[in-house]
């Protein structure tokens, strides 16, 4: 009788001690079969984001930044004008720089960095005449009128090529490059 006692008090201590430790070890084995199978998630960063990763490793002005794949190419000029950098962001946020180069032409960097409306402000505007995602954003001062190239990637599938005016924000002339004839040209 006694040993039946001490026996059933042991595995009544057993249970009590181990019961909790078995079950989560086969919660953890249960769940470790789940993300093993789960697809791997992606934080797919926005143009805004790569623009905001890249400026907080490299600060200064996004000079333009387009999307290749899952990756942000990013091209920052320092505030001093003089300082460029090469960045690439990953979908996860990471900043990978590429190439840095800190004896650039300030001069001709002067409008850039001095203008009103940034690239974060360019692609705010390009979004609010055309709704969608942002594939790229580039300042172009190539014909002496300096102004932001944004491309939207529209809700309907169309891209969007948007002009905007670096003073005023304005969108200046924006069409489709869709090939479906609907390029208005004209300004919005």
């Amino acid at each position: 009788m006694k040993r039946t006692r001490y026996v059933s008090a042991a595995a009544a201590v057993t249970l009590t001690v181990c019961g909790p430790v078995t079950a989560a070890a086969a919660v953890s084995a249960d769940a470790a079969r789940t993300v093993a199978a789960a697809p791997a998630l992606r934080a797919d960063v926005t143009a805004q984001g790569a623009a905001a990763a890249a400026l907080k490793h490299y600060p200064g002005v996004v000079e333009s930044l387009d999307q290749d794949g899952s990756v942000w190419h990013v091209d920052v000029i320092g505030k001093d004008g003089k300082g460029h950098a090469e960045l690439e962001v990953s979908a996860s946020g990471a900043v990978t720089e590429q190439n840095r180069d800190t004896d650039g032409n300030a001069a001709g960097s002067k409008a850039l960095v001095s203008a009103e409306v940034t690239a974060e402000k360019a692609m705010k505007a390009a979004l609010a005449a055309h709704p969608g995602q942002v594939t790229a954003v580039e300042w172009d001062d190539d014909d002496g009128t300096a102004s932001w190239h944004v491309e939207v990637k529209g809700k309907d599938g169309k891209t969007w090529d948007a002009q905007v005016d670096p003073t005023t924000g304005k969108v200046t002339r924006s069409g489709s490059d869709s090939g479906s004839g609907s390029d208005d040209g004209g300004d919005t």
